[in-house]
């Protein structure tokens, strides 16, 4: 069997294979947000992973929850094995783990395979293991049609602790869509990206996206929402002074990105001119936009001056939110 080459190696082109997860609710969303966070065309719902050349902290995504760094790749577990025996961890110690990557067309093994794996590699790997507190985790997975070993990262669910805000709104986004939709407006974040929500209420939306170092500020014209805002700011640690009460429609300044989940309640909805007035401001503010809907909004945003780069529909059970990436 001929081998493939290894990755992350001298000369070699990294790579990196993510496994993900999510409820079927949230399942669009979380394909929407893989493909602007790991810069991939499409997500195959059939298999759990995805395959890409951007380096991604796998606690970015609340859909992530592995990152392997494949080093040794070979079309048989044998032949892994092989690869693996020339493989030094250098110092400390190390524990390999069998990840699912949930692909179609493998034979999956089960509980007592997937440690029969373990064993297999993690016996000629060269170093110490450790079972309990490795220095290092290494992932063997079947993913693209071939078997892979690398360094393995877990993700861990930050956005969790940002649910006990002390100031909580019932209409607000979850924690997971207030993630994913900073992570597709802003994907690459640095320090000359600005962003902003312009009618951030809460602040759901700013935090998580401040977590992940997003430099992004809010806005609103709702004194409560924006002192609320503040409050839901200081007490995660963030300077309450990147929210600012001010209206959207005569709001000036440059960003890079926005987001914009367009105000409603329960009992009326925003009036179609005041809706087409918002939308245009967005167009002064940022080129790049996510807009969040609760209803189709396709014709409205190109009436408005935006093209459509993708889209996604996020349920709770009768509900539904229209979630789209705008661009100018």
């Amino acid at each position: 069997m001929t081998e493939l080459h290894p990755l992350n190696q001298p000369g070699g082109e990294s790579s990196y294979v993510y496994v993900w997860a999510c409820h079927e609710d949230e399942r669009e969303l979380c394909r929407m947000e893989l493909r602007a966070l790991l810069a991939v065309p499409a997500v195959d719902e059939r298999d759990r992973y995805v395959e890409s050349k951007v380096d991604v902290t796998p606690s970015r995504s609340p859909f992530l929850k592995m990152k392997i760094a494949v080093q040794l790749q070979h079309a048989t577990l044998e032949g892994l094995a092989g690869l693996a025996s020339g493989l030094d961890i250098g110092g400390g110690t190390f524990k390999v783990r069998y990840v699912d990557a949930g692909e179609s067309s493998a034979a999956k093994p089960d509980y007592d395979g997937q440690r029969a794996i373990e064993r297999r590699i993690g016996a000629v790997v060269r170093g110490r293991a450790d079972m309990r507190h490795p220095d290092k985790l290494l992932g063997v997975a079947f993913a693209g049609g071939r078997w892979l070993l690398g360094t393995a990262i877990e993700g861990e669910a930050v956005w969790l602790q940002h649910n006990n805000k002390p100031r909580p709104y019932s209409t607000a986004l979850g924690t997971r869509v207030a993630r994913a939709v900073a992570n597709i407006a802003v994907p690459r974040p640095s320090d000359e990206i600005k962003a902003v929500d312009p009618c951030c209420g809460i602040g759901t939306v700013v935090i998580e996206a401040l977590s992940m170092g997003i430099r992004m500020r809010g806005f609103d014209r709702n004194p409560l929402a924006a002192i609320g805002a503040r409050e839901n700011l200081a007490h995660f640690g963030y300077s309450p002074s990147l929210i600012i009460k001010a209206d959207m429609l005569t709001l000036e300044g440059e960003y890079a990105a926005a987001v914009l989940d367009l105000p409603y309640n329960l009992c009326s909805r925003l009036p179609d001119e005041e809706e087409r007035a918002m939308l245009r401001s967005l167009g002064r503010l940022a080129p790049r936009a996510v807009v969040i809907a609760t209803e189709p909004l396709a014709e409205k945003l190109a009436e408005c001056g935006w093209s459509v780069a993708d889209r996604c529909e996020v349920r709770k059970s009768q509900f539904v939110r229209y979630v789209y990436l705008v661009v100018q």
